[in-house]
C-alpha cells in the first residue's frame, strides 16, 4: 500500500522536475538525431536505444507531444517548432485511421496540445493555425467516435482494434477526442444525414466502460473486488449482450493489469472535469439517457474513487505498481506492497509507466474532490489522493526511475509493454525486463512534470478541454 506522504508539496518536487527537464532534452535530441523514419514509429528502449514494434501505430502523437511538453516547461523554442513541424508533417494520417482506439493518444497530444497552449497564450494567437488545429481535432473525434457498437438501453463503446466485440478500458482516454471535437461544435454526420451527438457517444461510452469494465464489490463474480479492473470486455455484436472479461497485455481476465487500471483512474477524472464546464440542459439534449450534470458526475467520481483506493491499497509503498496485480511471481516475493517496489527483483517487472499515468488520475481526483467537498469526509479524501500523486510524483522524479545514464534514449525507466508476449527487454544476467522505456511512459511523465509545475506555481493544472478563443 503506498505511504502517503501527508506534508510533502509540489514545491519539494521542484528539483526533481528540473532534473526532468534536462533528461527530457538529452532524449528529445538523441532521438531526433538518430531515428530512421523507415524504421516507423519510436515504441519501447531496447539496451536504451528506441525501436519499433508494429503492432498499432499509437505512440508517434507521444514522440512530438514530449517535444511540445518540453517547450511548455522550458520556454525554449526550438523543440516548439519541432514539434509543430512535425505533427504538421506526419500526424495527419492519424487523424483518418478508423482502424485503432487510440485517437486520444495521438492526436490531443499533438494538436490538442497546441490548440491549448495557443488558447492559454503560452504560444501567439494565429488565426489559420488555430483553424487547423481546430479542423483536425473536429476530425479526430468525428472519426473515433465512427468505430462504434451500439448496445441495448443506450449503451455503446468506442471498439478496439480486436474488432466490433471488444471494449478496452484504454479507450476511456480517447473520449478526449471526442469532447474535444463536441466543445469545438462538431457533430458526426450518418447515414441520411443523420446528426450524432459527440457527446451522447462519449457519454454512452464511459458509462458502458465503468459498468462492466470496472468491479465494485458487490457479487458481481468470484473476483469481484472494488476497484478492480479488467482490460477488456467481449459482447455479443448480434445480440448486444455481455460475454466475459478478457485481456491482452494482462496476466489473466481475473487479475488487474495496472496500465489498464491507471488509463481508467486518468481518465475519469478528466472527464468530471470537463463536466463542470456543461449545462444539463447540454447534457440532455445529446440523446444519452441521463439526468444531468450532477447524476454523471456521481457516476464518474464513483468510478474514480474506487479505482484510486485500489491503485492506492494494491501499490507497493512508493507508489511504483508491479505490472498485474495477479501475476505469478508475486507470490514468491512475499510482503510485496509493504516494502518500495523493486525494479531489479528476480520474478516479476514493475511498470513505472502505470505509475506516470495514475498519479495524474489521483492529483485529478484530489483537485475535482477540494472543488466540490460537501463534508469533512470529501475534504479528507481530497487531502489523500492529492498527497498519494505527490508520492507516486516524488518517487518517479528521481532514481531508479529518472534516466539518468547520458547515452539512454528514454526518459522514465522500468516501463513494460507487453509482458504475456515477451516484447519486453531483459538485461543480461536478469530474469525481468527493467531499466528500459517506452514512449507513453515517457509522455506522461512528461504531462505529470507539468502538472506538478503549475500546482508549485499556485495554478490548476493544465485541461486538454482548455481550447476556447480568447476574448
Amino acid at each position: 500500500m503506498i505511504a502517503i506522504d501527508t506534508k510533502v508539496t509540489a514545491a519539494d518536487l521542484v528539483p526533481g522536475l528540473e532534473s526532468l527537464s534536462a533528461v527530457a532534452r538529452r532524449c528529445v535530441d538523441l532521438l531526433r538525431e538518430r531515428w530512421n523514419e523507415a524504421d516507423g514509429t519510436p515504441v519501447f528502449t531496447e539496451a536504451g536505444r528506441y525501436t519499433s514494434r508494429g503492432w498499432t501505430e499509437w505512440t508517434q502523437g507521444f514522440q512530438y507531444g514530449i517535444a511540445l511538453l518540453l517547450f511548455e516547461t522550458t520556454g525554449n523554442e526550438e523543440y516548439l517548432e519541432y514539434g509543430r513541424r512535425e505533427t504538421v508533417k506526419k500526424m495527419a494520417p492519424h487523424l483518418t485511421h478508423i482502424g485503432v482506439h487510440d485517437h486520444g493518444f495521438n492526436n490531443v497530444s499533438t494538436y490538442g496540445n497546441l490548440l491549448r497552449m495557443m488558447s492559454e497564450g503560452t504560444i501567439p494567437q494565429d488565426e489559420w493555425q488555430r483553424e487547423f488545429y481546430e479542423l483536425a481535432l473536429k476530425l479526430s473525434g468525428a472519426v473515433q467516435a465512427s468505430r462504434w457498437t451500439a448496445l441495448p438501453d443506450g449503451l455503446g463503446y468506442v471498439c478496439s482494434f480486436n474488432g466490433r466485440h471488444s471494449l478496452f478500458s484504454d479507450t476511456i482516454r480517447s473520449m478526449r477526442s471526442l469532447a474535444l471535437a463536441h466543445q469545438l461544435g462538431h457533430v458526426l454526420m450518418g447515414e441520411q444525414d443523420e446528426r450524432i451527438s459527440l457527446l451522447g457517444r462519449l457519454l454512452a461510452h464511459a458509462e458502458t466502460t465503468g459498468r462492466y469494465n470496472v468491479y465494485f464489490g458487490e457479487g458481481r463474480d468470484a473476483y469481484d473486488v472494488r476497484g478492480r479492473v479488467v482490460h477488456e470486455s467481449i459482447f455479443n455484436v448480434d445480440s448486444g449482450a455481455y460475454r466475459c472479461p478478457s485481456t491482452q497485455q494482462g496476466y489473466s481476465p481475473f487479475s488487474t493489469w495496472t496500465r489498464g487500471l491507471a488509463w481508467i483512474l486518468a481518465g475519469y477524472p478528466e472527464e468530471l472535469e470537463w463536466l463542470e464546464t456543461l449545462s444539463d440542459d447540454e447534457v440532455r439534449a445529446c440523446g444519452f439517457p441521463a439526468g444531468g450534470v450532477a447524476e454523471i458526475s456521481a457516476r464518474y467520481l464513483e468510478i474514480a474513487r474506487a479505482t484510486a483506493d485500489f491503485f492506492i491499497e494494491q501499490s507497493p509503498t512508493d507508489g511504483i505498481p508491479y505490472w498485474d496485480t495477479g501475476a505469478p511471481g508475486l507470490s514468491r516475493m512475499g510482503d510485496y506492497r509493504d516494502r518500495p517496489a523493486d525494479p531489479y527483483n528476480e520474478h516479476e517487472p514493475v511498470d513505472s509507466s502505470a505509475a506516470a499515468i495514475g498519479a495524474q488520475g489521483l492529483l485529478r481526483l484530489g483537485g475535482y474532490l477540494a472543488r466540490n467537498a460537501g463534508s469533512k469526509a470529501d475534504e479528507q479524501a481530497a487531502a489523500r489522493y492529492t498527497q498519494a500523486g505527490l508520492t507516486v510524483s516524488r518517487t518517479l522524479l528521481g532514481e531508479p526511475y529518472l534516466s539518468l545514464a547520458a547515452g539512454h534514449e528514454g526518459i522514465l525507466l522500468h516501463s513494460v509493454y507487453h509482458r504475456p508476449n515477451g516484447w519486453d527487454y531483459v538485461p543480461p544476467g536478469q530474469t525481468v525486463p527493467n531499466g528500459e522505456s517506452a514512449m507513453w511512459g515517457d509522455y506522461h511523465l512528461m504531462e505529470l512534470g507539468l502538472m506538478v509545475k503549475r500546482l508549485a506555481e499556485g495554478k490548476a493544472p493544465q485541461r486538454f478541454f482548455d481550447i476556447r478563443r480568447p476574448a
